[in-house]
């Protein structure tokens, strides 16, 4: 990333962000370049909106302030909430938090009422709001997966329906939010951290990880930080404009892309709030999955992304979201690396690649040490024939495409002829081919493989490689016990 570092967190037009019939405009591959570098650094970036977006948002955000000063100093017991992970895809209206000093008012449409009742009216604009910032984290969305080389709106299976059918309730969610508001009492009956008489940040030990796919955030005051890529935190709305918002990824962006995009590590500062009488005031739309799909990585491995062990199962979104996810097992890898975005000469983007470890380590497994040749071949040979002729890989599942190989009308015919695929070898990625059928796939699109690698090691399973060293050790065994008793 040494040579493609921005200087500061990248700033992206929503307007470039759009999607159209036809080829990508070097507009949309410049944004799209911009976003996911920033995205790689600093695992945020900033979406300047129009003129008139950026209105409606800060109306929103005025219209939070006003609702929130208004509450009652300490909220009943019935409206305050802890981070209950059970009710996720639940939350609606207002509730509170006194131990985060927080405030909420989440709109859910399909659960919110769309009327006030008497004796409350909830912030104003929030189904503008929410189907602005909506339409926004999907182009958003759709951009990652173009890097990502992935089909059009592959996150659609997982996505609610728009509009939202009869009787159907919305995952996404847009939470207004208020921080450290001075006459709301809750936070005044636990120990906060505090210094000189003055509210200081949350320790470390208190940041969050939004478990959406995306989230966009407007603040009317500073305070969101962010973990970049080096593991310092920042401040991301330091300079925000009257027309901009802040977007992160989430942690189950991170489970879908196999691990490519990094969630964002985040913690709220509210400092020197007490200063201000409507506290830090934010509107936050958080696009999620559906509880009733599963976040499958089955797009990433199509499109020719390696996949390692623990995303190779489907995962269900409602089991996700109430797990516990340690930052410690998310950030400190060492086979995660945060994805870069390297554009060619032309303009494209070209494919991720993870960054190979290159600290010392034992022999590989021979059939380990074989899948990773494949994968290589793959990025190196076989993809870059397929980008030549304008293909897009879509592998086929191993159990069916073992019929396919031997007919000439199935659905990856004609892309195996082109590409060169070697006859009798399944059309599916590489790293789930049998260990014989990988060796025929390397001799295909590697000249001279078979000279330079023990083929006959290569196609020894791990489990043979043990049960072969057992048996020699029985042997020998009972060679000493029959000659020297």
């Amino acid at each position: 990333m040494a040579g493609n570092d921005l200087p500061s967190l990248g700033r992206v037009k929503l307007a470039d962000l759009i999607p159209s019939e036809g080829l990508a405009s070097d507009s949309y591959k410049l944004s799209v370049s911009t976003l996911s570098q920033s995205l790689a650094q600093y695992s945020a970036a900033i979406i300047q909106f129009s003129s008139s977006d950026g209105a409606l948002l800060r109306s929103g955000l005025d219209s939070a302030r006003l609702y929130f000063h208004q509450r009652a100093s300490y909220p009943s017991n019935d409206m305050i909430h802890t981070n209950d992970s059970r009710e996720w895809c639940k939350t609606s209206g207002y509730y509170a938090d006194p131990q985060l000093w927080q405030e909420t008012y989440d709109y859910r449409p399909g659960l919110t009422p769309t009327e006030p009742n008497t004796l409350e009216f909830p912030p104003g604009g929030l189904p503008d709001i929410f189907a602005l910032l909506g339409k926004a984290a999907r182009n958003i969305l759709d951009a990652i997966s173009f890097y990502l080389n992935l089909r059009s709106s592959p996150f659609s299976e997982i996505l609610d329906n728009v509009p939202l059918r009869n009787r159907e309730i919305s995952s996404s969610v847009l939470s207004v939010c208020c921080h450290a508001r001075p006459s709301f009492q809750g936070g005044q009956h636990h120990s906060l951290p505090q210094d000189e008489g003055q509210l200081v940040m949350f320790s470390d030990n208190d940041h969050l990880m939004d478990k959406s796919l995306i989230t966009l955030m407007k603040s009317d005051k500073a305070g969101l930080h962010v973990r970049d890529f080096h593991g310092r935190w920042f401040l991301v709305d330091e300079d925000l404009g009257p027309q901009e918002a802040v977007v992160f990824p989430g942690l189950a962006l991170y489970q879908a892309t196999a691990g490519y995009v990094n969630p964002a590590l985040l913690k709220t500062e509210i400092s020197h709030m007490q200063a201000n009488m409507y506290g830090r005031c934010s509107v936050a739309f958080k696009l999620m999955p559906k509880s009733m799909t599963s976040l499958s990585c089955s797009e990433m491995r199509a499109a020719g992304h390696g996949v390692e062990a623990q995303f190779q199962l489907p995962v269900p979104v409602d089991d996700f979201m109430q797990r516990s996810h340690p930052t410690d097992q998310l950030f400190n890898r060492h086979s995660l690396q945060a994805f870069t975005f390297p554009t060619a000469q032309d303009g494209s983007v070209k494919p991720a690649r993870r960054r190979k470890n290159s600290s010392k380590c034992k022999p590989l497994p021979p059939s380990k040490r074989l899948r990773l040749e494949a994968q290589r071949v793959l990025k190196e040979r076989v993809q870059d024939i397929a980008d030549k002729r304008g293909i897009k890989l879509r592998f086929c599942n191993l159990k069916d495409c073992e019929s396919h190989v031997h007919s000439l009308d199935s659905p990856c015919a004609t892309t195996r002829i082109e590409i060169g695929w070697p006859p009798g070898v399944p059309f599916v990625h590489p790293h789930d081919l049998p260990n014989k059928a990988k060796v025929e796939f390397l001799k295909a699109y590697e000249p001279g493989w078979t000279e330079t690698n023990d083929t006959e090691l290569s196609l020894t399973e791990p489990g043979q490689t043990n049960q072969h060293t057992a048996n020699c050790d029985s042997k020998m065994l009972f060679i000493s016990v029959l000659f020297f008793p």
